[in-house]
């Protein structure tokens, strides 16, 4: 089924306030993303911005970046070798960089917060159907309401429980999530997530992050900084602590600035074993604070008593899991 990019202009609009200049303003802005995937149902592709006049493009974090041949495609038709700058789970947003320059791109100043009832347009490469000078597809509707997210993927919870804006307009389709919120005036309001429903009335969700709650952590990562949350300050270590061993996994050999933790093996009889940790599995959070790199988890397990559990997220394949570990 071809899916045609579709536009509807209210008609008490007058001719001269259409939304034709803020779309042309807006389709240079925007990025077609080509990575892992193709495999088991899993799409290949997701939607970008640009957000820097030095290549920064911010998307979703997920199993499309899960490679080295990250492929970032202009809406003139141009294709980079991207590199990945950064991600932050708990968000669910990464940073690529591109090998560009003086380039339309979303500015993030500060601007009215958005309301329900207000319009807004929604660029994205869903459904994958623009793959190279094709222009994004653009939706438009309005802000139903505003509120925090309570929601899953698949059988599996989000990291990302903050506030969204909940659309009225069909944005949760295969490859949008990344894309771009806007108001009428193409200022960008928000980031288009991944495909959830909600984990009450199982109903899929049309929603987005506002960039505002984004926008600390974008500065961090372009930055090269790991994105803040709470400090050590007021925390002390216990004399015993937790650590890999102790719970009875090893990670891969942390050769790299920021190794990802992936779990290289788990020791037979462990309480990881017993609780299924798995080889290959990805740490992201131990008990909710960011651990997604070998040094950042072994740092937060050294602040964890022994006797005391604790609660790793685990990214295995797309899925996100809760796993308890306690020491006998």
């Amino acid at each position: 089924m071809l899916l045609l990019s579709y536009l509807w202009v209210p008609s008490d609009l007058p001719a001269d306030d259409s939304y034709a200049q803020t779309i042309s303003a807006v389709q240079p802005k925007m990025v077609k993303i080509y990575g892992a995937g193709g495999i088991r149902g899993l799409e290949a592709y997701q939607s970008g911005l640009i957000i820097s006049d030095q290549g920064h493009v911010l998307t979703v974090w997920s199993y499309v970046l899960d490679t080295e041949d990250v492929v970032v495609v202009l809406n003139d038709g141009r294709r980079f070798q991207s590199q990945l700058i950064g991600a932050d789970p708990r968000l669910g947003i990464a940073i690529l960089r591109i090998e560009l320059t003086e380039t339309p791109y979303f500015t993030r100043q500060a601007s009215a917060e958005p309301e329900p009832g207000d319009r807004i347009l929604a660029f994205s490469n869903l459904y994958g159907v623009a793959t190279g000078n094709e222009p994004a597809s653009v939706l438009h509707g309005t802000i139903a309401a505003r509120t925090q997210l309570a929601a899953r993927r698949g059988a599996f919870k989000t990291t990302y429980k903050g506030p969204v804006f909940i659309l009225d307009a069909m944005t949760n389709n295969p490859g949008a999530a990344g894309g771009a919120l806007t108001d009428r005036q193409g200022n960008l309001i928000g980031l288009l997530g991944k495909e959830l429903r909600n984990a009450e009335n199982e109903i899929w969700l049309n929603y987005a992050i506002p960039i505002a709650v984004l926008a600390n952590s974008i500065d961090d990562l372009i930055a090269g900084r790991t994105p803040s949350q709470a400090g050590n300050a007021d925390r002390q270590k216990p004399a015993q602590a937790l650590n890999p061993t102790l719970l009875g996994f090893v990670l891969i050999p942390d050769v790299l600035d920021k190794t990802p933790a992936f779990v290289d093996n788990v020791r037979k009889g462990s309480v990881a074993e017993k609780m299924q940790l798995q080889p290959d599995d990805l740490i992201l959070f131990a008990n909710e604070r960011i651990a997604s790199t070998c040094k950042q988890l072994v740092e937060e397990l050294s602040f964890i008593d022994r006797i005391d559990p604790v609660t790793l997220t685990i990214q295995r394949g797309q899925n996100l899991i809760d796993i308890t570990l306690q020491v006998p």
